[in-house]
């Protein structure tokens, strides 16, 4: 009886220990992470405030970690239409609306499941068999397949335009779709022209592809932005019709200033490379003839 109230009188005495509130956040049922409510406040008068910056760091984290990004409907090598993919992303205000109620409730441990939006691409399969239908433009240049490297880039510059929807009012600029040349994309080192001498850089080649797509747009009417040529001559485009494009210098730009949503499409043939710019038949369009490519 004597142990028993001693024991009782024991832990009577002993600071209570609080059980920290806990948010566990869970994706279709699997816990993805579990936070304090301390981690994002800072205590001031005894009240919570929310550090609005760690805040927002942690959920543009968990939207890099778990939205989805839509996929384009785009034509295959033989012309036919590979269907478009919905993605996802993290529903914003409805997270924050639920995170706000866990920070500033009293209760202990709770669960949210993490809210997601449907994203729809901009080129669906619908839109896609329309601006396929009319060729507005076209151009073809050649190279030398026998030389790997040079070959290897224009293969992946001209990979990474094709299928590019341009919508009306909307600027296309070939350092931006293609991204920088680096060896990690599988860019070589190939002859390039600096300050008009030759040398040899990542990605040397590609500007044949920016070449080769003004004609085919410039041949399709439409505006071009911004265009620079090389310091000296080069074989595969007539004098004065080419665009030199670095990925810290100049660009090559163009704006769709038509009525349609125009279409690229680009492949190497051989020792050819074709671009091609298809439209709606609604395109209302002005072609312009352009100076065909040495052989």
């Amino acid at each position: 009886m004597i142990l028993s109230l001693l024991m009782g009188y024991f832990l009577l005495t002993q600071p209570v220990t609080e059980v920290p509130d806990r948010l566990t956040i869970t994706k279709d049922g699997h816990t993805v992470t579990t936070i304090n409510r301390d981690d994002f406040t800072i205590s001031q008068t005894g009240l919570p405030l929310l550090n609005s910056k760690k805040y927002y760091e942690f959920l543009d984290n968990l939207d890099k970690q778990f939205s989805i990004a839509p996929e384009n409907a785009h034509l295959d090598q033989n012309g036919g239409i590979i269907p478009e993919k919905a993605g996802s992303q993290i529903h914003r205000q409805a997270f924050t609306e639920q995170f706000y109620a866990y920070i500033f409730s009293t209760g202990q441990t709770k669960v949210m499941e993490l809210p997601f939006l449907t994203v729809y691409p901009k080129v669906d399969s619908e839109l896609l068999s329309d601006i396929r239908s009319m060729r507005i433009g076209r151009y073809v240049t050649s190279f030398n397949p026998r030389n790997k490297k040079r070959s290897n880039n224009i293969e992946l510059a001209t990979k990474a335009i094709n299928n590019q929807v341009v919508f009306p009012g909307e600027t296309f600029s070939f350092n931006r779709v293609v991204g920088k040349r680096t060896a990690a994309k599988g860019y070589l080192r190939a002859k390039v022209i600096v300050r008009g001498e030759y040398s040899e850089d990542i990605g040397g080649g590609i500007c044949q592809v920016s070449s080769t797509l003004y004609n085919a747009v410039d041949n399709a009417g439409i505006k071009i932005v911004e265009r620079f040529s090389h310091s000296r001559k080069v074989p595969y485009i007539p004098p004065g019709r080419d665009a030199t494009v670095s990925w810290y210098g100049p660009d090559f730009e163009f704006k769709n200033t038509y009525n349609q949503p125009v279409l690229i499409r680009a492949r190497t043939l051989g020792h050819l490379l074709v671009i091609t710019v298809y439209s709606s038949e609604n395109i209302n369009y002005i072609p312009k003839k352009v100076p065909t490519p040495p052989y």
